[in-house]
């Protein structure tokens, strides 16, 4: 929670321009400390292509937050387009690198005559390789909606990957139960290893699915902040919701059996059919769908570069082992008290 997100852009003003002209724009930054660096330092380019930039004439500081840059801009743009969006770059020693990819819209009335002469134009003050810095410090990225909620990918995105874990773990100890035979040499007062897999099954698919709601939960949260409500019927949002209302089922189905052997055997049956409804309904048909306001709705965000840079990962993954290992924690506990349960049940 401490790692601040990286400087970058809040606001470009004005947003449009015409060719040939001195504009001024007014940029407000998010964490940036123009203040803190020698005079000349802050610098600032419109990019127009590769290798086609102009840069700032002169970048007057505000404030740490707050800086005027002046543009000359050129007669024509590099190329016969009547108009284009130019994409904002500012670098200094101490905030590194950003840049706004729509800072400003630029419109060419009439095409240039020359484009060699039109690309000198923005060739002359280019960018060049060392211009650049890097950040100086370990920041997270900075995602324009997201903004400080980025930090809500440790709880929502990590508690979904532990619950898959915890549902897998489930689903494995219901097979046990399935593939092991009664056992007639029992003693009625003790709990057979049978008996164990499917109270492990339950313990597992029990905290599975707390940690299925606290995801749906802090996703509808994140949603609220992002999207504007809590429920949007976001295709990631319905198929997860319709996979916790298949694993309700499976508590359901226990409660419905009161005879022991009956109960484990059709709910271990009922929990394969949940984890196999689980997977396409979470990753296949929000994929197939392709119409996701989720970030890599296409593609898997917890491990696309586009979504979630190496700062972050560094945090997410062991939270993702720290999720697990408390979820088989609690788990742990809700077997132990069911088997005590079962214990004394068999004793009376």
């Amino acid at each position: 929670m401490l790692v601040p997100l990286k400087p970058n852009f809040l606001s470009v003003s004005p947003s449009t321009a015409n060719l040939g002209e001195t504009i001024e724009l007014e940029v407000l930054g998010y964490n940036t400390s123009f203040l803190g660096v020698p005079a000349g330092a802050v610098r600032g380019w419109l990019r127009a292509g590769e290798d086609l930039s102009l840069e700032a004439r002169s970048v007057e500081i505000i404030d740490d937050r707050r800086a005027r840059l002046t543009f000359d801009l050129p007669a024509f743009l590099p190329d016969t387009v009547s108009s284009l969006e130019l994409p904002l770059i500012m670098t200094s020693p101490e905030d590194g690198a950003f840049v706004d990819p729509r800072a400003l819209t630029v419109r060419q009335p009439t095409p240039p005559n020359n484009l060699n002469d039109a690309r000198q134009a923005w060739t002359a003050t280019s960018m060049k390789s060392g211009d650049l810095h890097a950040t100086p410090r370990i920041t997270y990225p900075f995602r324009g909606l997201l903004m400080e909620t980025i930090r809500n990918t440790y709880f929502h995105v990590s508690l979904w990957f532990a619950m898959i874990i915890l549902f897998v773990v489930a689903v494995v100890q219901a097979v046990k139960h399935l593939r092991r035979q009664t056992s007639t040499e029992a003693l009625p007062t003790v709990v057979t290893l049978r008996e164990k897999a499917d109270l492990w099954s339950v313990a597992f698919t029990s905290v599975g699915m707390l940690f299925g709601i606290l995801g749906l939960t802090t996703g509808a949260l994140w949603a609220k902040y992002t999207w504007g409500s809590y429920w949007n019927w976001d295709i990631k949002q319905f198929t997860t919701l319709i996979a916790l209302l298949i694993y309700a089922g499976y508590f359901v189905l226990r409660a419905s059996f009161p005879d022991p052997e009956q109960r484990g055997r059709l709910s271990a049956a009922y929990n394969i059919f949940a984890f196999a409804c689980l997977i396409p309904l979470i990753y296949i048909l929000p994929r197939l769908s392709g119409n996701s306001l989720h970030p890599g709705a296409a593609g898997n965000p917890a491990f696309g570069g586009e979504d979630l840079d190496n700062t972050m990962r560094m945090v997410f993954y062991p939270i993702i082992i720290g999720w697990t290992l408390f979820g088989t924690w609690m788990a742990t506990l809700s077997y132990r008290a069911r088997l005590l349960r079962q214990r004394l049940d068999l004793s009376d």
